[in-house]
């Protein structure tokens, strides 16, 4: 993950986006891996970025809503 891309989404594209990487996300955790395909290392790095997406997908959608008062 060290390239950078920028892409502007609206909010629909957004959230969708945000569907589909927790369905990844959940479907990474579920999956039956055999020892020698991944380590779980590398599974647990998977997860932690795709939780890092998921979190810059959320700043930036938290930053468009109005404060709460």
């Amino acid at each position: 993950m060290s390239e950078k891309l920028n892409v502007e989404l609206n909010d629909r594209q957004r959230e969708l986006l945000l569907r589909g990487l927790r369905f990844v996300r959940s479907s990474r955790m579920l999956e039956f891996r055999d020892s020698s395909e991944i380590t779980e290392d590398k599974r647990k790095e998977e997860l932690s970025e795709i939780r890092q997406l998921v979190e810059m997908l959320d700043v930036k959608s938290r930053r468009s809503e109005p404060a709460a008062v």
